[in-house]
């Protein structure tokens, strides 16, 4: 039985910062991915990492702002945000994988696991 477990979130100032984390349980994946959702918007990947030789994905728009990063150990995979804006305000969700490695951007239909989402708001 999978569990995810989301925690982070909240509220930022403009140029603040956020963590998200995100932790699994019943299962080790592949792909460890966030995904967003604004009022309005369709869901977009922020960020994804594979498992397998450690690479990792950005979209454009957060490329060098925020990290993702995963520890094997504690089956726990993160989201570090900087330079926050007011158009990273959303519902973040974590996204988990099995199988095979596909080419990015991952269309969320080829994601396994969701976390129930955390809501990230900067002003």
């Amino acid at each position: 039985h999978v569990q995810l477990v989301e925690s982070g979130g909240g509220s930022a100032l403009a140029g603040g910062a956020v963590r998200l984390s995100c932790a699994a349980s019943g299962y080790t994946f592949n792909t460890y991915s966030w995904f967003r959702q604004a009022p309005g918007k369709e869901r977009e990947g922020v960020a994804a990492i594979d498992t397998g030789d450690g690479s990792t994905y950005y979209l454009n728009s957060v490329e060098g702002r925020f990290t993702i990063s995963h520890d094997n150990a504690k089956n726990t995979h993160y989201l570090e945000m900087n330079g926050l804006n007011p158009e990273d305000t959303a519902m973040y969700y974590c996204a988990l994988a099995i199988g095979e490695y596909l080419p990015y951007p991952r269309s969320p239909d080829t994601y396994n696991y969701w976390g129930k989402g955390t809501q990230v708001t900067v002003s």
